[in-house]
């Protein structure tokens, strides 16, 4: 019988059609699903990996309101001319608290996995007004709105509920706490300041980063989110045999 024949036998046959189709899928699904019984044995161990303070995230939500993923990537490849451009290449582990994740693969503009710190506040305010003003070819549009939109912040504890509900460590007292972290990252000389440090590690970075303490805006949130970037954990710039250890 060739092959044509028996299918032409099976079309006939609708039960027999629907199990062939249900064998066909599962074996998709199955190559699929498979790997992550053994994820506990390929991603990376990062002890000192921290967590998105609520301005952080809040930035995070708003890069992708603006819709930035759609022309940075955030994942560095392990070839040559990526590395020697961008820095070390990116690791699973990295992106363990990114829901969703959003790596990419379209590059209108550079790669953002390792931008944190590598310019100024000042040039990333700067930067986000108006581009060109430090890129002159740059084609990116500005989002000036950013810094005298105020932020948002009564609902930053459901989110940061939302991401515990998919796996997120985080705490009932940073939840409580959200708003009140978020203002007091970006404003140091206030009385809230103090608590963000004392939640989220003394790594983590307290200051105006829009360049105006007493207000929180927009702009504070999304520069805040920018400068943490390939920062929340050292694994990707520790020797290959310690950052490939397994948990």
């Amino acid at each position: 019988m060739s092959i044509f024949g028996f299918h032409y036998r099976l079309e006939s046959k609708a039960i027999g059609l629907v199990l062939g189709i249900v064998l066909v899928a599962s074996i998709g699904g199955l190559v699929e699903i498979a790997p992550l019984f053994t994820i506990h044995r390929t991603v990376e161990d990062a002890p000192d990996m921290r967590l998105y303070t609520p301005l952080e995230l809040a930035g995070r939500n708003i890069y992708i309101r603006e819709g930035c993923y759609a022309c940075h990537s955030q994942m560095i490849r392990t070839l040559r001319d990526e590395v020697d451009r961008y820095g070390p290449y990116s690791l699973a582990v990295e992106s363990k608290y990114d829901h969703p994740m959003l790596w990419g693969s379209k590059r209108t503009g550079p790669d953002l996995a390792r931008i944190g710190e590598k310019y100024s506040d000042q040039w990333q305010v700067a930067h986000l007004i108006n581009p060109r003003d430090v890129v002159p070819v740059s084609v990116m549009p500005a989002y000036d709105w950013l810094l005298s939109t105020d932020l948002r912040t009564d609902d930053l504890s459901a989110h940061l509920k939302a991401q515990r509900a998919v796996g997120v460590p985080y705490t009932d007292d940073m939840i409580a706490n959200a708003a009140p972290d978020a203002y007091g990252q970006a404003n140091p000389d206030s009385a809230r300041a103090e608590g963000v440090t004392k939640r989220y590690g003394k790594a983590t970075t307290v200051r105006p980063f829009d360049g105006l303490p007493g207000r929180l805006t927009e702009m504070d949130a999304v520069v805040a989110y920018l400068q943490v970037l390939g920062r929340l954990t050292d694994a990707a710039r520790k020797p290959v045999a310690q950052a490939g250890a397994v948990q």
